[in-house]
């Protein structure tokens, strides 16, 4: 039998992967908005519509022409509290342990003082999750979880086999503040007490793939693999879609593949 959010939450031993399935319980959503866009009144009007319906919202602050934390942040974080939604800003760290600490905290970004979550590639070792739990410790008491890369959704990715495997086993060096993978299936662990969270890209309900590599998964089709956030970007507002109905659509489709999963 598959536990709910609600079991789940109950025994997480992170703090904010707590919160996170709370929330999905609560708001009775496992939809993870992508806003990609490169002005920030346009991030802040998206993220207001799609709000009600997210559990997350995963930014890209690095392609903000008009970036300024006072501008961007302050009015995101003002969203995320009148929608009730976590942030997860979609960093992709690489690089030794105290060079993604100082990227972490510091910078013209200073993601750690905002961002609920971040992620990261295990390219460089274990060290990459020692750095940013530094960072995130040094930087505010507000607790903070990181994603490891183990999957991607794009064609032709690297991220498989031997990569992803042993992705999962630097994961296990910190059960605490690594809260899960960025992954296309269940990475397992819940042998050895682990309870990964597993956040999907590539999720499309209309699209099969773009010119530039993506391939997009039904959100059935996710769900049933293991997947417990559905990440969607350009099937909310692309193509002139309205992102108020299309994110009501994908938070229906996700949360009713979840409890056709939890049902079984």
């Amino acid at each position: 039998m598959t536990l709910s959010y609600a079991q789940r939450a109950a025994n997480h031993p992170s703090a904010v992967a707590r919160k996170l399935l709370e929330l999905m319980e609560a708001k009775r959503t496992n939809l993870c908005a992508s806003v990609d866009l490169t002005r920030t009144a346009d991030v802040l009007d998206l993220v207001d519509k799609v709000g009600p319906n997210i559990c997350l919202v995963k930014t890209h602050m690095d392609i903000v022409d008009d970036f300024t934390y006072e501008r961007s942040i302050l009015p995101l974080l003002k969203l995320a509290k009148k929608h009730n939604f976590m942030i997860f800003e979609d960093r992709k760290f690489a690089d030794i342990g105290n060079t993604v600490k100082l990227q972490y905290k510091g910078g013209v970004y200073k993601v750690a003082q905002w961002a609920d979550i971040t992620n990261a590639h295990s390219v460089t070792g274990e060290g990459v999750v020692a750095g940013l739990k530094q960072a995130a410790q040094e930087t505010t008491s507000q607790p903070r979880g990181l994603l490891m890369l183990a999957e991607l959704s794009s064609k032709g990715s690297l991220a498989h086999g031997d990569y992803t495997r042993a992705t999962v086993e630097i994961a296990k060096t910190d059960k605490e503040f690594v809260i899960g993978f960025i992954a296309q299936n269940s990475m397992g662990g819940s042998d050895e007490g682990f309870d990964w969270l597993i956040l999907t890209p590539g999720v499309g309900l209309d699209d099969k793939g773009d010119s530039l590599g993506q391939q997009y998964r039904t959100v059935d089709d996710v769900i049933s693999t293991g997947t417990d956030i559905i990440i969607v970007g350009r099937g909310l507002f692309g193509k002139g879609r309205d992102p108020v109905e299309q994110s009501r659509r994908y938070r229906n489709a996700g949360w009713n593949a979840y409890l056709k999963r939890v049902q079984q």
